[in-house]
């Protein structure tokens, strides 16, 4: 499996950009479709982006759609998320996840990846 470090995390006033992201381990790491999910307090973990091994396809929660941005750089073995326009309920740790096998959808729930990162805490001040 492939090991994944978050990074990037911080506290943003709303509406101001932050930029995640997330190493992996290994030499195969453009063979995994890659995802980022959140937790908040007291809520289950949530589903925020995905994107193919080949970034080619990429999803969206829809309550990130047209504010966040998932990418893929498979040369530095990483893989980021954009966040712009930040709002007081993206306020959360976010988490890097991967899997070689997931069929990569805005449908996607945390049992869908078997590979996890330790999180990075996004906080928004309003």
């Amino acid at each position: 499996q492939v090991q994944l470090l978050e990074s990037g995390g911080g506290l943003v006033q709303a509406g101001g950009s932050l930029r995640l992201s997330c190493a992996a381990s290994g030499r195969t790491f453009s063979t995994y479709n890659m995802g980022w999910f959140r937790q908040a307090p007291g809520k289950e973990r949530e589903f925020v982006a995905a994107i193919s091994w080949s970034g080619g396809s990429t999803y969206y929660a829809d309550s990130v759609k047209g504010r966040f941005t998932i990418s893929r750089d498979n040369a530095k073995n990483t893989v980021y998320l954009q966040m712009n326009s930040l709002k007081p309920e993206d306020t959360a740790v976010y988490y890097c996840a991967a899997d070689q096998w997931v069929h990569v959808s805005a449908r996607n729930s945390p049992t869908d990846f078997r590979s996890w990162g330790q999180g990075t805490q996004v906080t928004v001040s309003s």
